[in-house]
């Protein structure tokens, strides 16, 4: 996160007044044509039926079903170096291990079994770099682990930092990167206050020009409402908003991304991704029908099974809005990023989330599942990995 430093307060008075003002004539929503004209787009996108991408004619990677397959997981979390506190849900005590036990099987195919040695010989020399939020980085971690645990005698470098981390295979030139960018707009701090600027791309965008393999993903700070909130005022055409229409700026916000990938990745050198909208399972009502007579929980505690799934493009549930903004953007673009479609299949998996098993809860937090479960990551190993075997799909097949 950019912090912008002013010479004096002198100088900094007159930004300040302007800021000022520019506030008292925006009050909590964006302008009305904005609204209208974003709305438009909206119930467009509401009277389409979700889109199922293929890498073929004949074989939908994104629809499918969940299998049974023991030979599953593809590592275990005791053999990774990298894994989460938030993620390690066996560390964190986790009693069941059935969930680990599924395989995705899209229709008319199936998937290549991920193979790390064959990864690193692929990428040798190269960077892999995700850019999002928590659960780029919990794709990330995924990514590292199915790799290492083919390869554990290779020699390794992690390095944390804010907002970039890299995991460097060191005998094949790999790098595996994380950068921390929830919006993929830039966010400033401004005498204290937080501007979430929706038409200028984060400001070390610079860096992500550097990868041969970029994974982009935002949604779920989008909404956050509160003390989880984000920002403090939303910057749109040198206007200053304390809130607008949630879809609105995130489709503002895709659009500056979308162009600037556009206008500034070499495409020749750099594969470009996008990672599907993961789906929150906090709602029990949309995976039981709407039976809540005798339901114990109101979130994803204490399940332990995937929703079952036909193999058809119904939706379980009700499919995010955010995706079709996505999805939107995405096709709009001069140069289109490959749609990671991760949304549905990760929907039927209401069973594989951390929920009370996460290292960020602490015992007062664990007692009170119905308020404290992590309904929104994914346990490692888990159902991300999935999403790196249809990533890695993606790359070399």
């Amino acid at each position: 996160m950019a912090l912008l430093h002013f010479q004096s307060p002198s100088a900094a008075l007159p930004h300040l007044f302007a800021l000022l003002f520019l506030l008292s004539l925006h009050h909590h929503t964006a302008s009305c044509a904005l609204l209208l004209s974003l709305r438009h787009h909206h119930n467009t996108l509401r009277q389409q039926r979700p889109m199922i991408h293929a890498n073929q004619t004949n074989c939908a990677l994104f629809a499918g079903t969940w299998i049974q397959d023991d030979s599953y997981p593809l590592y275990q979390s005791s053999n990774c170096p990298i894994i989460d506190p938030q993620f390690n849900c066996k560390m964190f005590g986790r009693p069941d291990s059935q969930y680990l036990k599924y395989r995705w099987r899209p229709l008319n195919c199936d998937l290549p079994r991920f193979n790390g040695e064959e990864f690193l010989l692929q990428m040798r020399g190269k960077t892999v770099m995700f850019v999002g939020d928590s659960l780029g980085r919990n794709q990330w971690q995924s990514l590292i682990c199915l790799i290492y645990t083919a390869v554990p005698q290779t020699q390794t470098q992690l390095v944390r930092g804010e907002p970039l981390s890299t995991f460097r295979f060191l005998d094949y030139g790999v790098t595996i990167s994380f950068y921390r960018a929830p919006y993929l707009v830039e966010i400033d701090v401004v005498q204290g206050k937080r501007i979430l600027r929706l038409e200028e791309v984060d400001g070390n965008g610079d860096i992500w020009k550097n990868a041969d393999v970029l994974s982009f993903n935002t949604g779920h700070w989008w909404e956050h409402q509160g003390s989880l909130q984000g920002w403090d005022y939303i910057e749109l055409g040198s206007k200053y908003y304390p809130d607008m229409d949630r879809l609105a700026a995130l489709e503002r916000g895709m659009r500056t991304w979308a162009n600037w990938v556009d206008s500034n990745i070499d495409r020749t050198r750099t594969k470009v991704f996008f990672l599907g909208i993961s789906p929150t399972h906090t709602n029990p009502n949309e995976w039981n029908s709407g039976v809540t007579a005798g339901l114990s929980t109101k979130n994803c505690y204490g399940e332990t099974t995937p929703i079952i799934s036909s193999g058809t493009a119904a939706y379980p549930g009700v499919y995010p809005e955010q995706m079709r903004v996505v999805d939107m953007v995405i096709r709009e673009m001069r140069n289109p990023a490959y749609l990671l479609d991760i949304t549905m299949l990760s929907a039927f998996r209401k069973d594989a989330h951390p929920s009370i098993y996460s290292g960020d809860l602490n015992p007062q937090q664990r007692a009170k599942p119905d308020y404290s479960a992590d309904c929104s990551h994914w346990c490692l190993p888990g159902l991300p990995d999935t999403w790196n075997e249809l990533f890695y799909t993606a790359l070399f097949y």
